[in-house]
């Protein structure tokens, strides 16, 4: 199968500086052959006028948000780039920039994208960039929800505006991000460069997971939940296993935990190395209780290796996850079950709470 095109998405709240990002970014070479969907809520759409177009590769949706009523033009959007580049219409496309509105949740447009069959075959979920606004970014997280939730699933953090603000503001503002996507690498709008933009999800993921893993010292997980004195609190959940696992433990211990966690997992992502195929890293990507298609590196990205995943979301049972995680992985923990007593009875997991 042909490499898949990468699509990152670009989210933040309203005002946040996203359309004046991608205007910078396309004129660098990393995001040559890209094409630019612009979603904008409203009757008369504005945004892609402020969007410098590159030959036809602008595309405006103007009947809604992303995330509720516009996914049905995105599919058809993004259906209609791929045709055109099967048929000779492009000549080259090897990725797909979606600038969200404001308001928008990306997480029901991964879904979208992961519940389209052929779409998930043509596309690759590369990464989602949230943009905040350094000097109102505190007061926007502690007042909006969709903030909070853009910031949760990001993979990059992009500030503008920091330049505005003081210390006390960046302070505070970093201590809130810190919060509610720890160890995401945050990026100041004057100098990020398209290239530290792109490729930054499960390969990041592994990363965060690595670091967390050595805070933690010898154990094998970690979880950090967030709750504060604004809005809803998140979870982030990092597993890690220093020994390859089968494709088939794998596949059972993501399927336990879609069906049993899958309404509160917001992402799931990551790097494992598979017990068939130890020399090609394999990238998993998730978004409540679908998969996204399997997608295989050419070489590790780093010297460690076994198997790397965070897991973020709300109300997420970490005991339960690090229970199952330990079975199918072959870990011994007292009075939890292996991964046969699992696979034969899931409930049989001391903890299970449904």
């Amino acid at each position: 199968m042909a490499d898949r095109i990468a699509l990152t998405l670009v989210t933040g709240f309203l005002g946040a500086g996203k359309t004046t990002l991608i205007n910078r970014l396309l004129k660098d070479a990393a995001l040559a052959d890209t094409a630019v969907i612009v979603n904008e809520f409203g009757a008369v759409g504005i945004d892609h006028l402020l969007v410098e177009q590159s030959c036809d590769g602008v595309i405006e949706l103007s009947d809604g948000c992303l995330c509720c009523t516009v996914r049905g033009a995105l599919v058809e959007t993004l259906e209609g780039l791929e045709a055109r580049l099967a048929e000779g219409r492009i000549a080259r496309l090897r990725r797909v920039v979606i600038e969200t509105t404001g308001l928008a949740d990306p997480i029901p447009v991964l879904q979208a994208l992961a519940a389209h069959p052929g779409l998930s075959q043509a596309f690759r979920i590369d990464g989602i960039v949230t943009v905040i606004d350094a000097l109102h970014g505190a007061q926007t997280l502690d007042g909006h929800e969709e903030a909070r939730r853009q910031v949760a699933v990001a993979d990059r953090l992009v500030l503008t505006k920091a330049q505005s603000a003081d210390a006390e503001t960046l302070a505070v503002l970093a201590a809130r991000l810190d919060a509610l996507a720890p160890g995401v690498e945050r990026l100041d709008a004057r100098q990020a460069a398209a290239s530290a933009l792109v490729d930054c999800s499960a390969l990041d993921a592994g990363a965060r997971a690595a670091a967390a893993l050595r805070d933690a010292g010898a154990h094998h997980h970690h979880h950090g939940h967030h709750d504060h004195d604004h809005g809803a609190a998140f979870d982030t959940v990092f597993l890690g296993h220093g020994q390859p696992i089968s494709l088939a433990a794998l596949e059972n211990f993501l399927d336990l935990l879609r069906s049993q966690c899958g309404a509160d997992m917001l992402r799931l992502k990551g790097i494992v190395e598979t017990v068939e195929t130890p020399a090609w890293p394999l990238v998993v990507q998730g978004v409540r209780q679908m998969l996204h298609p399997p997608q295989y590196l050419d070489a590790w990205p780093d010297e460690q290796r076994g198997v790397r995943l965070v897991i973020i979301g709300t109300g997420l049972d970490a005991g339960y996850i690090q229970g199952v995680f330990a079975a199918f992985t072959g870990q011994a923990r007292i009075d939890t079950p292996d991964r046969s007593a699992l696979e034969d009875n899931p409930l049989a997991i001391a903890g299970f709470r449904r």
